[in-house]
């Protein structure tokens, strides 16, 4: 048997890989993280199968019926939000499967900003505006940031920031942000991106708390931040430039691209 990690994707069904749900269509065992997979993403488990809701569950349960469904043969879907690489908690599950035998693969899916960025109609990487992306969160009282990965750290870059995990700690974020940033940095705050009742809040940073607690959203939400998500001017990139020689097009004339 084989455990199998699925990235369901941001929230609609259909965006799930085309592999994660024929994988989900013929595994007898799916364990879902119910409080960020729609239950109907699993509704294409085959009939019969054994599809129980993690969200309550702790590491030891979930890891005993994956070994109760190794002892029996059968395969596990074991479906995660998002892209599973990505504040996913697949490694402590990896780590424990690795000492106990047990066979594991891992599906991609799309994540939250990539998801957020095509709702918004926005490039992410735009020429000579921001060429970096950082998926970052901020510490909490769950868990510590490592020494190095500080927001202010991160900000100093003034790339085009995806901070998850952190929507009740945006005074902090703010007032990290705004000495690189500047007070006016576009900011959106994207709530359930792709689900029915999405919502997108484009604001600054000085104001997105307010906006914010005016929606009185408190939970599972992305803060994009950056000079992409404004009116900005940029030039061409160089991929299509009529001038630009690669590979597949030799006009004659070589430059390099900035894209």
């Amino acid at each position: 048997m084989t455990v199998y990690f699925i990235g369901a994707g941001p929230g609609a069904p259909d965006l799930i890989t085309v592999r994660g749900l024929r994988l989900i269509e013929r595994c007898p065992v799916c364990l879902y993280a119910g409080s960020l997979v729609p239950e109907e993403t699993v509704r294409a488990a085959p009939e019969g199968a054994i599809v129980k809701d993690t969200a309550p569950m702790h590491l030891d349960e979930i890891i005993a019926e994956i070994e109760a469904a190794h002892a029996r043969g059968e395969d596990v879907a074991r479906v995660h939000s998002g892209d599973p690489s990505i504040y996913g908690a697949i490694a402590e599950q990896m780590r424990r499967l690795d000492a106990l035998g047990i066979p594991y693969d891992v599906v991609p899916g799309v994540p939250a900003f990539a998801a957020t960025a095509a709702r918004l109609k926005t490039e992410l990487t735009l020429p000579e505006i921001a060429q970096t992306i950082i998926i970052t969160r901020t510490e909490m009282k769950a868990s510590s940031m490592p020494e190095f990965e500080t927001l202010e750290i991160l900000g100093k870059s003034r790339a085009t920031l995806a901070i998850h995990l952190s929507i009740r700690n945006l005074g902090h974020v703010r007032d990290t942000l705004v000495p690189y940033y500047g007070e006016d940095c576009p900011v959106v705050v994207a709530y359930r991106s792709t689900w029915p009742d999405e919502l997108f809040i484009r604001t600054t940073l000085k104001d997105m708390a307010e906006e914010v607690r005016k929606a009185k959203i408190t939970r599972t939400a992305l803060i994009m931040v950056g000079r992409v998500f404004g009116h900005v001017e940029f030039r061409d990139s160089d991929l299509y430039n009529s001038d630009f020689s690669h590979v597949l097009r030799n006009v004659g004339k070589k430059k390099k691209a900035v894209k």
